[in-house]
């Protein structure tokens, strides 16, 4: 199935969930996020700010918080895209780049070269292979800043056997599900 019929059907069934699915997966998910040695050592996480039927990571920043770690998260500059270290949600504009919500600021923009990456997707693989939302902008950014820790989250349905990939596609150290 090429990436576009893919993006079709995954976002068909992610439409299809209701909020109340979507807020008991993704408290699944958080809490198997919460037990990996990833999340446990990490200093800073760098998280995705969740829109439309993905799994919600406002709780997951609020829990690092609590936790004691610093927290990013991605804003859109052009063709890239560059984390912002955020301590509140406060200072949050609920539409930018694409509808999803980012930082008004430009910055500071975060430095932390071991922050664990929260990498959203659309579909998955065992191999660590994701289809993202078309954009390339965390293969980009991840070229430039190798070497974090990539793990993601996703519902049941978005991990399948195999994805095409392209010489440019990072894959994800850890998948977890919520199955």
């Amino acid at each position: 199935m090429d990436k576009r019929a893919l993006r079709r059907e995954i976002g068909a069934k992610k439409r299809a969930l209701t909020p109340e699915e979507v807020g008991r997966r993704s408290a699944i998910l958080a809490e198997r996020l919460f037990e990996t040695p990833q999340y446990r050592a990490c200093r800073s996480l760098y998280a995705y700010l969740s829109f439309n039927q993905e799994v919600r990571t406002n709780p997951i920043i609020a829990r690092a918080w609590a936790d004691g770690k610093r927290v990013a998260v991605p804003k859109v500059m052009g063709r890239e895209m560059a984390f912002i270290w955020i301590d509140s949600f406060d200072g949050l504009a609920p539409q930018g780049a694409y509808s999803i919500p980012e930082p008004v600021a430009d910055g500071p923009v975060a430095d932390d070269a071991t922050a664990l990456v929260l990498m959203p997707g659309l579909a998955f693989d065992p191999e660590g292979h994701r289809v993202g939302y078309g954009g390339g902008y965390y293969d980009r950014f991840l070229a430039a800043e190798p070497g974090h820790p990539l793990v993601a989250l996703c519902y049941d349905f978005q991990m399948l056997d195999h994805l095409e990939v392209e010489d440019h596609d990072i894959p994800v150290d850890i998948i977890i599900t919520d199955s």
